[in-house]
């Protein structure tokens, strides 16, 4: 039966392949009148027709159309009014098989793609067109989106029509491996103190209006939106709080800011969202406590007791009484006292972010687990793959297109391209 079912496909996009071309074929070049040069505006002439082969959902086909040059001797304006109409210039591969190149290739690698829309559509194309292809629509969407950002922080903004109960923002970054050119100068953690990586910044905005009957919040489903890029912090406290402008930010109750204990992430809250509640990630404040008590104390059931006894002040939020602990406890030895009072300075610089029994007394979330599998999910599963080096621009283009589909606004966006 399957050889009957390849056979009836193959014949079907033939079919459809003959009757797309003679649809295409009736479709008028532009609106009766001049063509106007899109340089400097002086009639164009019409220099014969010339025929052009773009892969299509059906199959290959051959598209007859008119070519224009500017009358203007002192301007080398050309133009393919229907490439433009059909949304094919500059490009052989019609709309719909750019939309099913860019969702592959944003999914897994461009290899892995081009086998994948050859087996599941019968569309032929290489790795190379589907790595150009998504890149160039992860693009667009970047522009996109700083058009947008740009009014938002201008203050055009539309409103979300009734009030947001309960924001978050949180934030948080992870390596991508990239070209040795794009590391040059940067200092890493490699042996010899280089970088083969840069930091994607990856934030995300979702909503809460109840808890469950155990009191614990409840994300409100579809409600998260990501945003992310490999840039510099300032960049992207502008990009997240545009973000959160577009969800609704000067209209809600109450906003709240996760994150882990990283510097530039609070340094970001204090500027856009300075009257949020900022919380830091109960788990990454679990780890830098597991450290401090290795540092302190030997293993054994005494240690145990201890970890028991602080964990219980992290969790009711008492930092104080893990300071003043720690503190008398200073081991004597150089290096581990110095370890020692980092892990002190930390807690006491984020101590208001650490009030847990506050926070959830309130019904807060106090974990960033959506944005921390935001960062393995969005950008790990795809940017870290075996062998993988980006270029800063490519790998942007690929964030950008990533966080638009895990969004749920691939499609809209592909809705708005088709109708500008």
């Amino acid at each position: 039966m399957e050889a009957l079912e390849q056979g009836m496909r193959a014949a079907a996009m033939r079919d459809g392949a003959i009757a797309l071309a003679a649809l295409l074929r009736n479709i008028a070049d532009h609106e009766p009148g001049p063509v106007a040069c899109p340089h400097c505006a002086a009639t164009m002439e019409s220099h014969g027709r010339r025929s052009k082969e773009i892969v299509t959902l059906l199959g290959r086909t051959t598209i007859d159309r008119r070519y224009y040059v500017c009358g203007d001797s002192a301007c080398d304006g050309h133009l393919f009014p229907k490439d433009a109409l059909l949304d094919i210039e500059r490009t052989s591969f019609s709309p719909g098989v750019r939309r099913l190149m860019a969702r592959s290739g944003a999914r897994d690698s461009f290899a892995r793609a081009e086998e994948d829309l050859w087996h599941y559509s019968g569309i032929q194309v290489g790795a190379k067109d589907v790595e150009r292809v998504a890149e160039a629509i992860g693009a667009d969407i970047g522009q996109r989106e700083q058009v947008i950002r740009t009014g938002a922080m201008a203050g055009q903004v539309a409103s979300p029509g009734r009030p947001v109960p309960l924001l978050y923002v949180a934030c948080d970054g992870t390596g991508v491996p990239v070209t040795a050119r794009e590391t040059a100068g940067r200092r890493g953690k490699q042996i010899d103190g280089s970088a083969k990586t840069r930091e994607a910044k990856l934030g995300c905005i979702f909503t809460q209006t109840d808890t469950d009957a155990k009191g614990f919040p409840v994300r409100v489903e579809g409600s998260t939106t990501y945003t992310g890029g490999i840039e510099t912090a300032e960049v992207f406290g502008e990009r997240l709080y545009a973000e959160a402008l577009t969800r609704g930010l000067s209209h809600a109750e109450l906003v709240v800011v996760l994150g882990d204990g990283a510097r530039w992430i609070w340094n970001l809250a204090a500027m856009h969202f300075p009257h949020a509640v900022h919380i830091v990630d109960l788990y990454h404040a679990r780890e830098h406590l597991y450290t401090l008590l290795k540092l302190i104390f030997s293993s054994g059931e005494f240690c145990k007791a201890r970890c028991k006894e602080w964990c219980g002040w992290l969790e009711k939020g008492e930092v104080e009484h893990i300071i003043a602990a720690a503190l008398l406890l200073l081991p004597k030895e150089e290096n581990a006292r110095k370890s020692v009072t980092t892990e002190i300075e930390y807690f006491k610089t984020n101590a208001e972010r650490m009030r847990y029994s506050d926070f959830r007394a309130r019904g807060l979330f106090v974990g960033s687990g959506v944005v921390e599998a935001g960062c393995k999910n969005i950008i790990a599963a795809r940017m870290k793959k075996s062998g993988a080096k980006w270029s800063v621009r490519g790998a942007n283009d690929i964030i950008a297109l990533r966080c638009t589909l895990a969004s749920s606004r691939f499609e809209d966006y592909w809705a708005e391209r088709a109708s500008a």
